[in-house]
């Protein structure tokens, strides 16, 4: 990229401006002194696949694969990568079917919009009193816009956008001092969130001082990871500021709008339906009674097996990619974070903690130490799509746990960076690249859908063993302390670890806007959370007598609060995962591993504090309209 227009620093605008993203520019031990090449061209976002002889390519220094060097494409080029090593050969099924498809390529695009534009077409006029027509036209504009954007290129259209942008918006900007940037902004951060907590009104136990409450939880969760920061001066309060701005807006626009809502519904009716699909497996390797089961086993690890297998069969075709670096150049826009910090945001709520550091594989062991710190931190602050299936299984608020998927994301960026800001240069800073992984590369979908089956019943039996070895556990350190306990006269109710991390996460539970009889309750979910794991906390939380009487406020706020692997195992598990992609890197790991914990836990908990405003029962979901209510949620 040569001229201005296409890099992210606007024209006319002054170096000084230009280099606030990326002042640390020195060598340093991990970049082996590459970074200063890569700061040159810290303004061009390439997002790109990268192949394999990109990665047999190495630069002058560290031998590390060249940003310069990836094959760079549009985004109908990128979407049609090669995923197989027999692509272009015309002999093979694989080739036979692409030479096919190019040559008829046209028509069958012309097929697919004509099908789709008949069936919403029909719809809006059969069912528009019935059903409701917001998510078909939505998935009919996605289709819509996807094929033409195979035909023009989006640039087209981005273009005079950009244009526009820099002349109307951008030019107010610049007339505003600089100095005035940053406190303009957190004024009006802090605006949104007044009016977005205190107007709406209240209703039954959702009152404008339990809403205040939690914003003041806020504040102090902002306020502690600020001072406990590794180097204040370094904070990067632009994604700091919206980070949290982007996590709020999302909140109001799943709990206050009619769209939002019906997304959201129809994205967690899509989960539930998936379990449906699992069902019909485990009917035929045992018995129509079985999936009416309420066994864990039954009903949970299926859906697991089968939502792993669906992902990796999606990622062979691309388009898991698609949509990871649709995100990430979001975030890596608006949160001006690094390229491989963006891809591993975007890509956890969908493959989970350890798969998503597997997409920037090339990089881990030239990441700085804040974005170890960061891909771990994203980690722990949200869960993986394999496990939302099995936790809106056991009957959770389905809505809950999608939205605090998408709010933790940018919650993540910004906690992360307010406790252990970026001092070095990133590799990957101004640059959105999700290298092609060779090793692991299906020959075909079938192929891939197999692995994927294998790899989901890894993950179960994991789960499964993980759960009854940790739950024994603690049954073991229960019975120690319930006959300690006994001889201090301690007996109702027991002494247990549920009883003391209750108290000792008493004060969070307050800070959360919990009511105030049930601070004890939550106290000990959240703690269940934290040492032992989520699934735990929440089948505690749908199974246990102490805990289904609680509120629909309180239980909301205890599903945000718990929706994150931001527990003791996966400690292990990620240290063990970047350990094993990049062995050099292991003592760096370790070394920012406890703070990572700890900024993924309030990452979660920032996201219970600004999402806990829900009216009890406005997630009923009808089963006739698919998903999808026709009754907005109301405040």
């Amino acid at each position: 990229m040569s001229s201005s227009d296409e890099k992210g620093q606007s024209p006319g605008a002054t170096p000084q401006e230009g280099e606030h993203l990326h002042e640390h520019r020195h060598e340093h031990v991990h970049h082996g002194g590459a970074a200063a090449d890569h700061a040159n061209h810290a303004h061009e976002v390439t997002y790109a696949d990268m192949t394999q002889q990109d990665r047999s390519q190495s630069s002058e220094k560290g031998d590390f694969p060249s940003a310069e060097k990836t094959s760079l494409g549009t985004d109908e080029e990128i979407g049609n990568v090669d995923r197989s090593n027999d692509a272009n050969d015309p002999t093979s099924s694989t080739g036979f079917l692409r030479k096919w498809y190019r040559i008829l390529r046209a028509p069958i695009h012309l097929f697919i919009w004509l099908v789709f534009t008949a069936w919403w077409i029909f719809g809006l006029i059969k069912f528009r009193k019935t059903k409701n027509w917001l998510i078909p036209f939505l998935v009919y504009l996605a289709i819509t816009l996807r094929i033409i954007t195979l035909w023009i290129p989006v640039r087209y259209v981005m273009n005079p956008a950009k244009i526009v942008w820099r002349h109307t918006v951008f030019r107010v900007y610049e007339l505003i001092p600089k100095f005035l940037h940053r406190p303009l902004a957190a004024i009006g951060t802090v605006g949104v969130f007044l009016l977005g907590t205190l107007v709406p009104a209240e209703s039954g136990d959702n009152t404008r001082a339990g809403r205040a409450q939690a914003l003041f939880g806020l504040v102090v969760m902002i306020f502690v990871m600020s001072v406990t920061s590794r180097k204040f001066s370094a904070i990067p309060w632009h994604t700091v500021i919206g980070g949290m701005l982007t996590q709020f807006i999302i909140a109001l626009f799943v709990l206050r709008t009619h769209a939002g809502y019906d997304i959201f519904s129809f994205i967690s009716g899509l989960a539930r339906t998936l379990l449906g699909f699992a069902d019909q497996g485990v009917v035929f390797l045992t018995d129509e009674d079985v999936p009416k089961l309420t066994w864990f086993l039954i009903g949970v690890i299926p859906p697991i097996i089968f939502f792993v297998a669906l992902v990796a069969l999606l990622f062979h075709v691309g388009l898991i990619q698609w949509f990871i670096g649709k995100f990430a150049v979001f975030f890596f826009w608006t949160l001006r974070v690094s390229g491989g910090e963006a891809v591993v945001a975007s890509a956890t709520p969908f493959i989970g903690q350890g798969e998503s550091a597997m997409l920037i594989r090339p990089f881990v062991p030239y990441l700085t130490l804040a974005e170890l710190h960061q891909v771990m931190t994203c980690g722990f602050a949200t869960i993986a799509g394999s496990v939302l299936v099995a936790y809106i299984g056991l009957g959770l608020n389905a809505q809950a746990l999608v939205s605090s998927c998408i709010m933790s994301i940018p919650a993540s960026l910004a906690i992360s960076k307010m406790r252990y800001p970026e001092t070095e240069e990133s590799l990957t800073a101004g640059r959105v690249v999700v290298p092609e992984n060779e090793e692991d590369k299906a020959a075909n979908p079938l192929h891939a859908f197999a692995n994927g089956a294998w790899l989901g019943l890894k993950i179960a039996g994991m789960i499964v063993a993980t759960l009854l070895c940790i739950i024994a556990f603690v049954g073991l350190i229960n019975g120690l302390l319930t006959w300690w306990g006994g001889y201090w006269g301690i007996s109702n109710p027991d002494l247990t670890l549920q009883f003391l991390l209750g108290y000792i996460f008493y004060p969070v539970a307050w800070l959360l806007g919990v009511p105030p009889g049930e601070l004890l309750q939550v106290g000990e979910l959240i703690g269940q959370k934290i040492i032992i794991n989520e699934f735990a906390a929440f089948l505690a939380l749908t199974t246990d007598e102490r805990y289904t009487s609680l509120s629909p406020r309180a239980t909301i706020i205890a599903t945000y609060a718990c929706c994150g692997f931001g527990n003791i195992g996966s400690l292990g598990t990620q240290i063990g995962v970047l350990s094993q992609i990049a062995p050099g890197r292991a003592g760096d790991v370790s070394r920012v591993a406890i703070s990572a914990l700890v900024a993924g836990v309030v990452s979660t908990l920032t996201s219970a504090a600004v999402a806990v405003d829900t009216k009890p029962g406005e997630y009923a979901v009808p089963s006739e309209t698919c998903g999808v209510s026709d009754s907005p949620p109301v405040a």
